[in-house]
């Protein structure tokens, strides 16, 4: 996620709220749910092992295989588990089997928790800034990923890229996308795979190419708008660290979200595709209410949409569970998934 995001300046009527609400109920089991009846419902989900020493076998590594238990128990259904594929590659851009060992490791742990495993290829500041070599190394790595995992783990889900954008264009992505989907059904021809919408301002979702005879598959986006709010504060940005305490929630906030999520929404009835909302979150830094509000906001939007969705992320920063205290954050968790009554 550590990518910087673009800016978000649109403006819309605050009228667009009230239809994205009044409409939302109607949508939540419509096209986007029946085009997913024959794949996994992913459900409520949260971003796992981005930047932990796992792979490298345990160095600064906070987080704990058993606190897939407390995911579990905390209402989520799935875990996206953020791969840096590029970083464990040899000569040949051949994979690192004893970090592969560990993947696998990760994956039996998570489905032992009844919980549906992502793995997310996650080399952003690869791909943005070098579309040649990412797309080399991103053939190798999902040609080995697929062919170990053949026949293997039903419930695992592979997403073929975090992040598309930078330098990419819309053609390069859609060509990419699409050698990858022809890799990966070569030993998987079943197996559910995500595809990202472009990461730009405009979420150029009609822009996306997909097989369309291919219905095993998924659609992302991230959120993050407006981002002056929800990376306020953020330490490793010399323009964000500088900015705040700033706070969101007024209708106007809302009806801008109201407005993109309405865009895929309307996507995904036209081409039956389901939407899946793999990032989303506020650092820390922001007002704590707020933070709240827009977490609620946007995790209910998705829920009332039928859409599934992951809040970035579990641990280290925008973190939801402490770590230290090996508790989850009340204030952020209650957000996401307010308790039942």
């Amino acid at each position: 996620m550590r990518a910087i995001r673009a800016r978000w300046t649109r403006s819309f009527n605050v009228a667009a709220t009230a239809f994205f609400l009044a409409s939302s109920c109607f949508h939540a089991h419509g096209a986007g749910q029946a085009a997913s009846r024959d794949l996994p419902k992913l459900g409520r989900g949260i971003n796992i092992l981005g930047y932990d020493g796992i792979w490298e076998g345990g160095r600064n590594a906070p987080f704990r295989l058993d606190n897939l238990t407390a995911i579990r128990k905390a209402g989520f259904s799935h875990v996206r588990i953020n791969f840096f594929g590029f970083k464990f590659m040899g000569e040949g851009n051949v994979l690192d089997e004893i970090v592969l060992r560990r993947l696998d490791a990760v994956i039996e742990e998570v489905l032992a928790r009844n919980l549906i495993p992502i793995v997310d290829e996650h080399d952003t500041h690869v791909c943005q800034r070098d579309v040649s070599g990412c797309r080399e190394k991103l053939r190798a790595l999902w040609r080995q990923i697929a062919e170990r995992y053949a026949g293997k783990y039903p419930a695992l889900v592979f997403e073929v890229l975090n992040e598309p954008g930078g330098q990419m264009t819309s053609a390069d992505w859609n060509s990419l996308l699409n050698e990858c989907l022809e890799i990966i059904r070569r030993t998987n021809p079943a197996r559910p795979v995500i595809a990202a919408v472009l990461n730009t301002d405009d979420i150029p979702v009609d822009d996306l190419a997909l097989p369309a005879d291919d219905r095993n598959l998924i659609v992302t986006f991230h959120y993050y708008a407006p981002i002056r709010f929800t990376h306020q504060g953020a330490p490793w940005s010399s323009t964000f660290s500088r900015i705040g305490p700033l706070d969101w929630g007024g209708p106007d906030d809302e009806a801008k979200a109201a407005a993109d999520f309405r865009k895929m929404d309307l996507w995904a009835q036209k081409e039956k595709r389901p939407v899946y909302l793999g990032e989303f979150g506020v650092y820390e830094r922001a007002p704590s209410d707020s933070r709240a509000r827009y977490l609620s906001f946007m995790a209910g939007s998705a829920d009332r949409l039928g859409w599934s969705w992951a809040y970035w992320q579990f641990d280290h920063d925008f973190a939801a569970f402490d770590s230290a205290r090996q508790a989850w954050k009340p204030d952020i968790l209650r957000a996401l998934i307010p308790p039942q009554r």
